[in-house]
Protein backbone atom coordinates (compact mmCIF):
# COMPACT_ATOMS: atom_id res chain seq x y z
CA UNK A 1 0.00 0.00 0.00
CA UNK A 2 1.31 3.63 -0.75
CA UNK A 3 2.38 5.76 1.48
CA UNK A 4 -0.64 7.76 3.34
CA UNK A 5 -1.03 11.55 2.28
CA UNK A 6 -3.45 14.67 3.74
CA UNK A 7 -6.41 13.48 1.28
CA UNK A 8 -8.56 16.68 2.58
CA UNK A 9 -5.77 19.29 0.94
CA UNK A 10 -5.59 17.00 -2.44
CA UNK A 11 -9.22 16.88 -2.82
CA UNK A 12 -9.83 20.49 -1.94
CA UNK A 13 -6.66 21.88 -4.21
CA UNK A 14 -8.16 19.58 -7.04
CA UNK A 15 -11.67 21.18 -6.35
CA UNK A 16 -10.24 24.63 -6.59
CA UNK A 17 -8.16 23.84 -9.55
CA UNK A 18 -9.65 24.10 -13.31
CA UNK A 19 -6.60 24.22 -15.23
CA UNK A 20 -5.97 21.23 -17.04
CA UNK A 21 -2.13 20.82 -19.10
CA UNK A 22 -3.97 17.63 -20.73
CA UNK A 23 -7.33 18.92 -21.52
CA UNK A 24 -9.17 22.30 -21.16
CA UNK A 25 -12.88 22.53 -19.43
CA UNK A 26 -14.55 23.85 -22.71
CA UNK A 27 -12.80 20.82 -24.99
CA UNK A 28 -14.11 18.01 -22.96
CA UNK A 29 -16.93 18.76 -24.89
CA UNK A 30 -15.73 18.73 -28.09
CA UNK A 31 -13.64 15.35 -26.84
CA UNK A 32 -17.47 13.78 -25.57
CA UNK A 33 -18.70 14.99 -29.44
CA UNK A 34 -15.80 13.29 -31.23
CA UNK A 35 -16.24 10.28 -29.43
CA UNK A 36 -20.29 10.07 -30.04
CA UNK A 37 -19.22 10.70 -33.64
CA UNK A 38 -17.30 7.82 -33.41
CA UNK A 39 -19.31 5.23 -32.02
CA UNK A 40 -22.35 3.49 -33.48
CA UNK A 41 -25.10 3.29 -30.45
CA UNK A 42 -28.05 1.18 -31.48
CA UNK A 43 -31.44 0.47 -29.19
CA UNK A 44 -34.86 -0.89 -30.43
CA UNK A 45 -37.57 -1.46 -28.33
CA UNK A 46 -38.84 -4.91 -28.79
CA UNK A 47 -41.23 -7.61 -27.44
CA UNK A 48 -40.63 -9.52 -24.08
CA UNK A 49 -40.71 -12.57 -26.09
CA UNK A 50 -38.14 -11.71 -28.41
CA UNK A 51 -35.55 -10.64 -25.38
CA UNK A 52 -33.17 -13.53 -25.68
CA UNK A 53 -31.63 -14.79 -22.01
CA UNK A 54 -34.73 -13.26 -20.27
CA UNK A 55 -38.12 -14.76 -19.19
CA UNK A 56 -41.25 -14.73 -16.73
CA UNK A 57 -40.61 -16.76 -14.23
CA UNK A 58 -42.97 -19.85 -13.99
CA UNK A 59 -43.22 -19.39 -10.43
CA UNK A 60 -42.83 -15.74 -9.41
CA UNK A 61 -44.06 -14.37 -12.58
CA UNK A 62 -41.12 -12.20 -12.08
CA UNK A 63 -39.24 -11.01 -15.34
CA UNK A 64 -35.30 -12.75 -14.54
CA UNK A 65 -32.20 -13.24 -16.58
CA UNK A 66 -31.67 -17.31 -17.45
CA UNK A 67 -28.56 -17.25 -15.70
CA UNK A 68 -29.99 -15.43 -12.41
CA UNK A 69 -27.57 -12.86 -12.51
CA UNK A 70 -27.28 -8.80 -13.18
CA UNK A 71 -30.92 -8.13 -11.96
CA UNK A 72 -34.38 -8.71 -12.17
CA UNK A 73 -37.97 -7.15 -11.79
CA UNK A 74 -40.06 -8.12 -9.25
CA UNK A 75 -43.59 -7.21 -7.63
CA UNK A 76 -43.62 -6.03 -4.42
CA UNK A 77 -46.64 -4.81 -1.94
CA UNK A 78 -46.22 -1.69 0.27
CA UNK A 79 -47.03 -0.60 3.05
CA UNK A 80 -46.21 2.44 5.27
CA UNK A 81 -47.84 5.17 7.55
CA UNK A 82 -45.70 7.50 6.03
CA UNK A 83 -47.63 10.42 3.71
CA UNK A 84 -50.97 10.20 2.02
CA UNK A 85 -50.96 7.37 0.43
CA UNK A 86 -50.34 4.24 2.81
CA UNK A 87 -50.01 0.90 0.40
CA UNK A 88 -49.81 0.18 -3.29
CA UNK A 89 -48.03 -2.56 -5.19
CA UNK A 90 -45.49 -1.69 -8.02
CA UNK A 91 -42.57 -3.58 -9.80
CA UNK A 92 -39.29 -2.54 -8.69
CA UNK A 93 -35.50 -3.79 -9.85
CA UNK A 94 -34.56 -6.38 -7.66
CA UNK A 95 -30.53 -6.51 -7.99
CA UNK A 96 -28.62 -7.93 -4.87
CA UNK A 97 -25.20 -7.46 -5.82
CA UNK A 98 -22.63 -4.58 -4.77
CA UNK A 99 -21.01 -2.93 -8.29
CA UNK A 100 -17.82 -0.93 -8.37
CA UNK A 101 -17.96 2.92 -9.12
CA UNK A 102 -14.85 3.50 -8.87
CA UNK A 103 -12.59 6.41 -9.72
CA UNK A 104 -8.60 5.86 -10.37
CA UNK A 105 -6.44 9.05 -9.25
CA UNK A 106 -3.28 10.36 -10.18
CA UNK A 107 -0.98 13.90 -8.49
CA UNK A 108 0.53 15.46 -11.06
CA UNK A 109 2.49 18.62 -10.25
CA UNK A 110 0.91 18.48 -7.13
CA UNK A 111 -2.63 18.41 -8.00
CA UNK A 112 -4.87 15.38 -7.86
CA UNK A 113 -6.41 14.30 -11.36
CA UNK A 114 -9.39 11.94 -11.52
CA UNK A 115 -9.36 9.39 -14.59
CA UNK A 116 -12.87 9.90 -16.12
CA UNK A 117 -14.42 7.79 -18.81
CA UNK A 118 -16.78 8.43 -22.09
CA UNK A 119 -18.92 6.07 -21.27
CA UNK A 120 -21.89 4.95 -23.41
CA UNK A 121 -25.07 3.52 -21.18
CA UNK A 122 -28.28 2.15 -23.47
CA UNK A 123 -30.50 4.54 -21.45
CA UNK A 124 -28.41 8.19 -21.95
CA UNK A 125 -30.29 10.89 -23.35
CA UNK A 126 -27.27 11.57 -25.32
CA UNK A 127 -25.17 8.68 -25.75
CA UNK A 128 -21.85 9.51 -23.72
CA UNK A 129 -21.38 11.12 -20.71
CA UNK A 130 -18.64 10.76 -18.21
CA UNK A 131 -18.71 8.30 -15.93
CA UNK A 132 -15.92 7.15 -13.05
CA UNK A 133 -13.10 4.75 -14.02
CA UNK A 134 -14.78 1.31 -13.38
CA UNK A 135 -18.40 1.69 -13.58
CA UNK A 136 -19.64 -2.00 -13.09
CA UNK A 137 -22.08 -4.42 -11.44
CA UNK A 138 -20.46 -7.53 -10.01
CA UNK A 139 -22.30 -9.33 -13.30
CA UNK A 140 -20.33 -7.18 -15.54
CA UNK A 141 -16.46 -7.50 -13.48
CA UNK A 142 -17.33 -11.44 -12.86
CA UNK A 143 -17.90 -11.61 -16.92
CA UNK A 144 -21.63 -13.14 -16.46
CA UNK A 145 -21.89 -11.64 -19.90
CA UNK A 146 -19.28 -13.96 -21.52
CA UNK A 147 -17.73 -10.70 -22.24
CA UNK A 148 -14.20 -8.46 -21.35
CA UNK A 149 -13.40 -7.23 -18.57
CA UNK A 150 -13.70 -4.16 -17.80
CA UNK A 151 -10.85 -1.66 -18.40
CA UNK A 152 -8.01 -0.78 -15.02
CA UNK A 153 -10.25 -3.95 -12.90
CA UNK A 154 -7.02 -5.00 -11.71
CA UNK A 155 -6.50 -1.78 -9.61
CA UNK A 156 -9.52 -2.31 -7.83
CA UNK A 157 -9.36 -6.15 -7.19
CA UNK A 158 -6.04 -5.59 -6.09
CA UNK A 159 -6.03 -2.83 -4.06
CA UNK A 160 -2.78 -2.79 -2.07
CA UNK A 161 -1.00 -1.03 -5.25
CA UNK A 162 -2.88 1.73 -4.43
CA UNK A 163 -3.56 4.20 -1.55
CA UNK A 164 -7.74 3.94 -0.96
CA UNK A 165 -8.93 7.74 -0.67
CA UNK A 166 -12.92 6.88 0.03
CA UNK A 167 -14.46 3.87 0.27
CA UNK A 168 -18.40 3.78 1.13
CA UNK A 169 -21.59 2.12 0.30
CA UNK A 170 -24.24 3.96 -0.85
CA UNK A 171 -27.62 3.19 -2.17
CA UNK A 172 -29.76 3.71 -5.42
CA UNK A 173 -32.88 5.09 -5.98
CA UNK A 174 -35.21 3.93 -3.71
CA UNK A 175 -38.64 4.32 -5.26
CA UNK A 176 -36.78 2.23 -8.69
CA UNK A 177 -34.33 -0.66 -6.79
CA UNK A 178 -35.15 -2.70 -3.81
CA UNK A 179 -32.22 -2.34 -1.42
CA UNK A 180 -29.81 -1.80 -3.83
CA UNK A 181 -26.33 -0.34 -2.78
CA UNK A 182 -22.56 -0.07 -4.63
CA UNK A 183 -19.07 0.65 -3.28
CA UNK A 184 -18.22 4.00 -4.26
CA UNK A 185 -14.52 3.99 -4.18
CA UNK A 186 -11.41 6.37 -5.04
CA UNK A 187 -7.81 4.89 -5.36
CA UNK A 188 -4.56 7.19 -5.81
CA UNK A 189 -1.73 5.51 -7.75
CA UNK A 190 1.70 6.13 -8.50
CA UNK A 191 2.25 4.18 -11.22
CA UNK A 192 2.15 4.97 -15.08
CA UNK A 193 -1.15 4.09 -16.43
CA UNK A 194 -2.09 3.68 -20.01
CA UNK A 195 -4.71 5.80 -21.44
CA UNK A 196 -7.24 4.50 -23.73
CA UNK A 197 -8.85 6.89 -26.33
CA UNK A 198 -12.19 6.59 -23.93
CA UNK A 199 -10.33 8.02 -20.97
CA UNK A 200 -9.00 11.32 -20.01
CA UNK A 201 -7.66 13.26 -16.68
CA UNK A 202 -9.66 15.74 -15.12
CA UNK A 203 -9.53 17.94 -11.86
CA UNK A 204 -12.51 17.86 -9.44
CA UNK A 205 -12.96 21.43 -10.08
CA UNK A 206 -13.76 20.74 -13.92
CA UNK A 207 -16.24 17.83 -12.84
CA UNK A 208 -17.86 20.14 -10.73
CA UNK A 209 -18.11 22.67 -13.34
CA UNK A 210 -19.09 20.27 -16.16
CA UNK A 211 -22.21 19.39 -14.05
CA UNK A 212 -23.52 22.91 -15.10
CA UNK A 213 -23.88 21.52 -18.48
CA UNK A 214 -27.00 19.06 -19.08
CA UNK A 215 -27.06 15.43 -18.70
CA UNK A 216 -23.46 15.60 -19.18
CA UNK A 217 -21.54 13.68 -15.58
CA UNK A 218 -23.61 10.81 -15.52
CA UNK A 219 -25.37 9.68 -12.34
CA UNK A 220 -22.27 7.41 -10.64
CA UNK A 221 -19.96 9.78 -11.36
CA UNK A 222 -22.27 12.33 -9.23
CA UNK A 223 -22.43 9.98 -6.54
CA UNK A 224 -19.12 9.29 -6.22
CA UNK A 225 -18.15 12.78 -6.01
CA UNK A 226 -20.79 14.04 -3.88
CA UNK A 227 -19.04 11.55 -0.74
CA UNK A 228 -15.15 13.47 -0.76
CA UNK A 229 -14.54 15.12 2.28
CA UNK A 230 -12.81 18.24 2.74
CA UNK A 231 -11.62 18.36 6.18
CA UNK A 232 -12.37 21.19 8.49
CA UNK A 233 -10.95 25.14 8.63
CA UNK A 234 -7.49 25.41 9.15
CA UNK A 235 -5.31 28.41 8.25
CA UNK A 236 -4.38 26.73 4.97
CA UNK A 237 -8.55 26.72 4.48
CA UNK A 238 -8.88 30.36 5.40
CA UNK A 239 -6.61 31.11 2.68
CA UNK A 240 -7.81 29.26 -0.26
CA UNK A 241 -11.38 30.69 1.19
CA UNK A 242 -10.15 34.43 0.95
CA UNK A 243 -8.52 34.02 -2.19
CA UNK A 244 -12.19 32.66 -4.12
CA UNK A 245 -13.11 35.88 -6.57
CA UNK A 246 -17.03 34.07 -6.23
CA UNK A 247 -18.95 35.35 -3.08
CA UNK A 248 -21.27 32.37 -3.38
CA UNK A 249 -18.35 29.56 -4.03
CA UNK A 250 -16.38 31.63 -0.40
CA UNK A 251 -19.98 30.99 1.50
CA UNK A 252 -20.16 27.13 -0.04
CA UNK A 253 -16.90 26.42 0.46
CA UNK A 254 -17.06 27.70 4.47
CA UNK A 255 -20.42 25.67 4.77
CA UNK A 256 -18.46 22.68 3.38
CA UNK A 257 -15.94 23.64 6.30
CA UNK A 258 -17.26 24.93 9.05
CA UNK A 259 -17.87 22.79 12.75
CA UNK A 260 -19.09 25.49 15.00
CA UNK A 261 -21.27 27.58 13.28
CA UNK A 262 -24.20 24.95 12.42
CA UNK A 263 -28.02 25.11 13.57
CA UNK A 264 -28.10 21.68 15.31
CA UNK A 265 -25.69 19.72 16.68
CA UNK A 266 -24.45 16.38 14.86
CA UNK A 267 -25.52 14.14 18.03
CA UNK A 268 -29.04 16.44 17.65
CA UNK A 269 -29.42 15.71 13.76
CA UNK A 270 -28.97 11.81 14.91
CA UNK A 271 -31.11 12.14 17.35
CA UNK A 272 -33.85 13.35 14.45
CA UNK A 273 -33.12 11.19 12.69
CA UNK A 274 -33.64 8.21 14.95
CA UNK A 275 -37.12 9.35 15.99
CA UNK A 276 -38.10 9.62 12.09
CA UNK A 277 -36.91 6.22 11.64
CA UNK A 278 -38.92 4.94 14.55
CA UNK A 279 -41.77 6.92 13.55
CA UNK A 280 -42.41 5.53 10.41
CA UNK A 281 -43.33 2.20 9.15
CA UNK A 282 -42.27 0.42 6.05
CA UNK A 283 -43.39 -2.86 5.54
CA UNK A 284 -42.42 -4.45 1.82
CA UNK A 285 -44.32 -7.77 0.82
CA UNK A 286 -42.96 -9.43 -2.58
CA UNK A 287 -45.57 -10.82 -5.06
CA UNK A 288 -45.94 -12.10 -8.14
CA UNK A 289 -45.60 -10.04 -10.70
CA UNK A 290 -48.75 -10.79 -12.27
CA UNK A 291 -50.34 -10.11 -9.21
CA UNK A 292 -49.63 -6.44 -8.99
CA UNK A 293 -52.66 -4.40 -8.93
CA UNK A 294 -53.31 -1.79 -11.21
CA UNK A 295 -50.13 -2.59 -13.26
CA UNK A 296 -50.80 -4.65 -16.36
CA UNK A 297 -48.16 -7.59 -18.42
CA UNK A 298 -48.17 -6.30 -22.52
CA UNK A 299 -46.48 -7.64 -25.24
CA UNK A 300 -43.85 -4.99 -25.22
CA UNK A 301 -44.50 -3.36 -21.97
CA UNK A 302 -45.56 -3.56 -17.79
CA UNK A 303 -47.18 -0.15 -17.43
CA UNK A 304 -49.69 1.49 -15.12
CA UNK A 305 -53.27 1.20 -15.32
CA UNK A 306 -53.34 4.95 -15.88
CA UNK A 307 -49.78 5.14 -17.29
CA UNK A 308 -48.32 6.83 -14.54
CA UNK A 309 -45.10 6.62 -12.67
CA UNK A 310 -42.96 4.38 -14.93
CA UNK A 311 -43.28 1.39 -17.61
CA UNK A 312 -40.94 -1.68 -17.67
CA UNK A 313 -39.73 -1.79 -21.53
CA UNK A 314 -36.93 -4.51 -23.54
CA UNK A 315 -34.76 -3.38 -25.45
CA UNK A 316 -32.28 -4.70 -28.11
CA UNK A 317 -29.32 -2.95 -27.77
CA UNK A 318 -25.67 -2.69 -29.94
CA UNK A 319 -22.94 -0.41 -28.76
CA UNK A 320 -19.87 -0.92 -30.51
CA UNK A 321 -16.95 -0.42 -27.60
CA UNK A 322 -18.56 -1.84 -24.69
CA UNK A 323 -17.41 -5.40 -22.82
CA UNK A 324 -19.93 -7.13 -25.20
CA UNK A 325 -21.11 -5.05 -28.11
CA UNK A 326 -24.96 -6.51 -28.20
CA UNK A 327 -27.52 -7.63 -25.58
CA UNK A 328 -31.05 -7.50 -24.74
CA UNK A 329 -32.55 -6.27 -21.39
CA UNK A 330 -35.54 -4.70 -19.54
CA UNK A 331 -35.23 -0.83 -19.10
CA UNK A 332 -37.03 1.76 -16.91
CA UNK A 333 -39.02 4.34 -19.35
CA UNK A 334 -40.63 7.29 -16.67
CA UNK A 335 -44.29 8.85 -17.02
CA UNK A 336 -42.34 12.01 -16.95
CA UNK A 337 -39.28 14.15 -15.84
CA UNK A 338 -38.82 14.35 -12.08
CA UNK A 339 -37.47 17.23 -10.00
CA UNK A 340 -35.16 17.93 -7.25
CA UNK A 341 -34.42 20.69 -5.08
CA UNK A 342 -32.53 22.11 -1.92
CA UNK A 343 -33.81 25.05 -0.32
CA UNK A 344 -30.65 27.17 0.91
CA UNK A 345 -30.59 29.48 3.73
CA UNK A 346 -28.04 31.58 5.53
CA UNK A 347 -27.88 30.72 9.41
CA UNK A 348 -25.47 32.11 11.95
CA UNK A 349 -23.46 33.57 8.52
CA UNK A 350 -23.03 30.17 7.39
CA UNK A 351 -25.31 27.94 3.95
CA UNK A 352 -27.60 25.61 5.54
CA UNK A 353 -29.73 22.89 3.62
CA UNK A 354 -33.48 21.66 4.59
CA UNK A 355 -32.91 18.45 4.80
CA UNK A 356 -36.32 16.23 4.32
CA UNK A 357 -36.32 12.51 6.15
CA UNK A 358 -38.10 10.61 3.23
CA UNK A 359 -39.62 6.99 2.83
CA UNK A 360 -38.74 5.07 -0.13
CA UNK A 361 -40.11 1.70 -0.94
CA UNK A 362 -36.76 0.53 -1.77
CA UNK A 363 -35.04 1.92 0.93
CA UNK A 364 -32.28 0.14 2.90
CA UNK A 365 -33.62 1.35 6.66
CA UNK A 366 -36.65 2.91 5.89
CA UNK A 367 -35.87 6.73 5.62
CA UNK A 368 -32.50 8.36 3.98
CA UNK A 369 -32.00 12.16 4.01
CA UNK A 370 -33.46 13.57 0.32
CA UNK A 371 -33.64 17.09 -1.07
CA UNK A 372 -36.43 19.64 -0.10
CA UNK A 373 -38.39 18.30 -2.69
CA UNK A 374 -38.13 15.49 -4.21
CA UNK A 375 -40.45 14.50 -7.15
CA UNK A 376 -39.64 11.59 -9.39
CA UNK A 377 -42.79 8.87 -9.87
CA UNK A 378 -45.40 11.77 -9.87
CA UNK A 379 -45.89 14.67 -12.09
CA UNK A 380 -44.98 17.76 -9.91
CA UNK A 381 -46.40 19.96 -12.63
CA UNK A 382 -49.85 18.50 -12.25
CA UNK A 383 -49.89 18.39 -7.97
CA UNK A 384 -52.30 19.95 -6.69
CA UNK A 385 -51.32 23.62 -5.16
CA UNK A 386 -50.22 23.30 -1.39
CA UNK A 387 -50.04 19.79 -1.71
CA UNK A 388 -46.39 19.07 -1.27
CA UNK A 389 -44.23 21.08 1.06
CA UNK A 390 -42.05 23.56 -0.93
CA UNK A 391 -42.81 22.67 -4.02
CA UNK A 392 -44.68 25.99 -5.11
CA UNK A 393 -41.96 27.90 -3.66
CA UNK A 394 -39.10 26.08 -5.86
CA UNK A 395 -41.47 26.12 -8.90
CA UNK A 396 -42.26 30.22 -8.34
CA UNK A 397 -38.90 30.96 -7.30
CA UNK A 398 -37.35 34.05 -8.96
CA UNK A 399 -34.41 33.92 -10.90
CA UNK A 400 -31.95 35.84 -8.22
CA UNK A 401 -32.57 32.81 -5.93
CA UNK A 402 -32.02 30.13 -8.24
CA UNK A 403 -28.20 28.90 -8.03
CA UNK A 404 -28.27 25.52 -9.87
CA UNK A 405 -31.00 24.91 -12.54
CA UNK A 406 -29.81 21.69 -14.89
CA UNK A 407 -31.21 18.55 -16.41
CA UNK A 408 -29.88 15.79 -14.66
CA UNK A 409 -29.94 11.91 -15.80
CA UNK A 410 -30.55 8.92 -13.98
CA UNK A 411 -28.36 5.83 -14.38
CA UNK A 412 -28.96 5.04 -17.90
CA UNK A 413 -27.87 1.19 -17.36
CA UNK A 414 -31.21 0.45 -16.08
CA UNK A 415 -33.31 3.79 -16.78
CA UNK A 416 -34.58 4.68 -20.33
CA UNK A 417 -33.70 8.61 -20.70
CA UNK A 418 -34.81 9.10 -17.87
CA UNK A 419 -33.95 13.18 -16.28
CA UNK A 420 -34.56 14.94 -13.44
CA UNK A 421 -34.59 18.62 -13.30
CA UNK A 422 -31.68 19.64 -10.17
CA UNK A 423 -32.17 23.06 -8.46
CA UNK A 424 -30.37 24.93 -5.65
CA UNK A 425 -32.45 27.46 -4.61
CA UNK A 426 -31.52 30.84 -1.81
CA UNK A 427 -34.62 31.10 0.53
CA UNK A 428 -36.04 34.78 0.53
CA UNK A 429 -37.74 35.82 4.12
CA UNK A 430 -40.79 33.99 3.90
CA UNK A 431 -38.59 30.48 4.48
CA UNK A 432 -39.04 30.75 8.22
CA UNK A 433 -36.34 29.02 10.11
CA UNK A 434 -38.96 26.61 12.20
CA UNK A 435 -39.79 23.87 9.50
CA UNK A 436 -42.13 20.82 9.45
CA UNK A 437 -40.80 17.99 11.66
CA UNK A 438 -39.33 15.29 8.77
CA UNK A 439 -37.07 18.62 7.80
CA UNK A 440 -34.07 19.71 9.41
CA UNK A 441 -31.91 22.30 8.79
CA UNK A 442 -28.08 21.23 7.91
CA UNK A 443 -24.54 22.59 7.04
CA UNK A 444 -22.61 21.39 4.17
CA UNK A 445 -19.84 20.00 6.46
CA UNK A 446 -23.21 18.20 8.17
CA UNK A 447 -24.17 16.72 5.04
CA UNK A 448 -20.46 15.46 4.24
CA UNK A 449 -19.84 13.86 7.54
CA UNK A 450 -23.13 11.49 7.07
CA UNK A 451 -22.16 10.20 3.62
CA UNK A 452 -19.30 8.27 5.32
CA UNK A 453 -21.73 6.13 6.87
CA UNK A 454 -24.06 4.19 4.66
CA UNK A 455 -27.40 4.68 3.89
CA UNK A 456 -28.28 8.11 4.91
CA UNK A 457 -27.80 10.62 1.69
CA UNK A 458 -29.92 9.24 -0.73
CA UNK A 459 -28.85 9.33 -4.52
CA UNK A 460 -30.93 12.37 -5.26
CA UNK A 461 -29.32 14.44 -2.30
CA UNK A 462 -25.96 13.61 -3.15
CA UNK A 463 -26.74 14.42 -7.07
CA UNK A 464 -27.27 18.01 -5.65
CA UNK A 465 -24.69 18.21 -3.81
CA UNK A 466 -22.03 16.89 -5.92
CA UNK A 467 -22.99 20.20 -8.23
CA UNK A 468 -21.57 22.59 -5.80
CA UNK A 469 -17.92 24.18 -6.97
CA UNK A 470 -16.02 26.45 -5.05
CA UNK A 471 -14.60 28.13 -8.05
Amino acid sequence: MQKSVNKYNLFLHSALTEENPFIETNDVIKWLNKRNSSINVKIERINFSDMKLWQFDNKTSNLKHNTGNFFSIDGIHVYTNYGSINQWEQPIINQPEIGFLGFITKTFNDILYFLVQAKIEPGNVNKIQISPTLQATKSNYTCAHKGKSPAYLEFFKNQNRCEILLDQLQSEQGARFFKKRNRNIIIKTNEDIEISENFIWLTLGQIKKLINFNNLINMDTRTVISGIPFGDINEKTIVNISSLKNAFSRDMLFSALNTNKALHSFDDIIAWFTQMKTKYDLNIRKIKLSDVSNWVVEENQIRHLDNKYFKVIAANIEIDNREVSSWMQPLIQPAQEGLIAFIIKKINGIYHFAVQAKVECGNFDIIEMAPTVQCLTGNYKETKFGSLPFLDYIINAKSNQIIIDTMQSEEGGRFYKEQNRNLIIKADDNIELVLPTNYCWMTLHQLLTFLKFNNYLNIQTRSLISALSFI
